[in-house]
């Protein structure tokens, strides 16, 4: 390492040759970075005493599982365990629970409630769309002496006034929650719905309102974005990670990477999906018109489609009413002509065509999320990637790939580790030196010897 700040001639030389440190340098640069990587995740395994420990429930939960019209999967009913387990301990428990698109989380989350039972669940999501979903999806499945509420940013003023003061068992909100001055003591479980949509400070801000005396609520995190397998062996020993992987049933969808000479196979096939009562969404790489992109941009493409198609919808992050643009095209629409914004979560059951313009623009992650909006309830779906580029091999292996972790895996060849880490965690944890494609030994190798130092320093090593 000291020839690293009094390099030697020698040293140079390798640099030089290498075009990086050589081998032995960078490998203990790489073993610095992880372990105070693991140092700060483990500065939040602080334990707290459980504000309130909940029942066992098991009675109460083989009813709830017995009512549902479809049967859960192994990874579902291991989720629910796990949770189970949790909120039954005296120490507040802090969970992280990762599933693939369409793997059936809100299950998972509405079991959760249901072992939190007779006490109160706070549930926050990103947006009034996906609030209004886990709502409805609760008044549909939770048994009917559950009394559920939602609060949302509009209504905050309206309902702020009752909403606690009734006999509720589940209040499901967006970030109106975090500005509701009621108290919370009630609340034993918080749970945070696409939990990298909020930053670090959201997250916590809703945790410490739930909080009382120095005693927390437990917490579960629920996300739709499939990590890399060497991040979770990184986290595994610092954050409770329950993955859940299976699907509840196979998704049909036919990837395709087609360039200009192709469009016709597009409009073929969303003029044979519309007449089946089916919907379209064209996600565009940009909303006005740019030099620097050559791809036309929303409000330029928007009067191709409005002149072809009849009930097109037009909306980006920009407009101030997407969440009413989007629920009104879930009930009427037939083409949706929109950015990125409907990447996660948002429900359409008639959606079967996802036309993706300037693919190689984005992340496979993000590429997962928009093509798992299709083929929600078994429909045969199609996703076609448009782009400028001849040959485009991430792109092609993506189109053969439906697994999000298997994706997870594809997206360490071509990005750099850090781009993985999102919201609040990506400020001050993208790796420099790590590359989580190929060092997954040394990530073992590291968690093993730190989590032996930490034992021993405790007092609590074991051969």
């Amino acid at each position: 390492m000291l020839e690293i700040f009094f390099p030697t001639p020698h040293f140079v030389k390798d640099f030089e040759t290498h075009k990086n440190f050589p081998s032995q340098h960078l490998n203990a640069l790489k073993y610095i970075e992880m372990l105070f990587y693991m140092k700060n995740l483990e500065r939040k395994k602080l334990q707290f005493s459980a504000k309130i420990a909940c029942p066992n429930n098991s009675e109460r939960l083989k009813a709830f599982i017995a009512s549902l019209p479809f049967k859960l999967t192994r990874d579902q009913q291991n989720a629910i365990k796990e949770i189970q387990n949790d909120l039954t301990s005296s120490i507040a428990c802090k969970r992280l629970i990762i599933g693939d698109v369409g793997c059936g989380k809100t299950m998972v989350i509405l079991a959760s409630m249901v072992l939190a039972y007779p006490n109160k669940t706070l549930l926050m999501a990103p947006t009034s769309i996906l609030a209004k979903q886990l709502y409805n999806e609760a008044l549909k499945f939770l048994p009917p002496y559950f009394e559920v509420e939602l609060l949302l940013g509009g209504s905050h003023k309206k309902r702020s006034n009752h909403l606690f003061e009734t006999i509720t068992h589940v209040v499901i909100g967006t970030q109106a929650l975090l500005f509701d001055k009621r108290d919370l003591n009630e609340f034993a479980l918080v749970i945070t719905d696409e939990q990298h949509r909020f930053g670090t400070k959201q997250r916590y801000q809703l945790e410490k309102m739930a909080s009382s005396k120095g005693n927390k609520p437990h917490s579960l995190q629920f996300s739709a974005t499939p990590i890399p397998r060497t991040l979770a062996l990184a986290k595994s020993a610092f954050v409770k990670t329950t993955m859940i992987r299976e699907i509840p049933y196979p998704k049909e969808i036919e990837t395709l990477v087609l360039h200009k000479r192709d469009f016709k196979i597009v409009m073929e096939k969303i003029s044979e999906e519309i007449a089946k009562n089916h919907q379209v969404i064209v996600v565009y790489p940009l909303v006005n018109e740019s030099e620097k992109i050559p791809y036309l941009s929303l409000s330029e493409g928007a009067s191709f489609w409005q002149k072809r198609f009849k009930k097109v919808y037009t909306t980006s992050g920009q407009d101030k009413n997407k969440e009413e643009v989007i629920e009104e095209f879930r009930e009427f629409g037939s083409i949706l002509l929109a950015t990125t914004l409907i990447e996660v979560g948002i429900s359409l059951p008639r959606l079967s065509v996802m036309v993706i313009l300037a693919p190689e623009r984005l992340g496979l992650a993000t590429l997962h999320q928009l093509r798992g909006r299709v083929s929600r309830n078994g429909l045969k779906g199609y996703c076609f990637l448009c782009t400028i580029q001849e040959e485009n091999e991430r792109l092609e292996k993506f189109a053969d790939e439906l697994d999000g972790f298997k994706i997870a895996e594809l997206d360490l060849e071509y990005r750099k580790s850090g781009d993985l880490l999102q919201g609040g965690e990506q400020s001050g944890n993208s790796f420099e030196y790590i590359d989580l494609a190929k060092d997954e030994i040394l990530i073992a190798e590291v968690k093993q010897d730190f989590l032996k130092a930490t034992s021993v320093s405790r007092g609590t090593f074991e051969n």
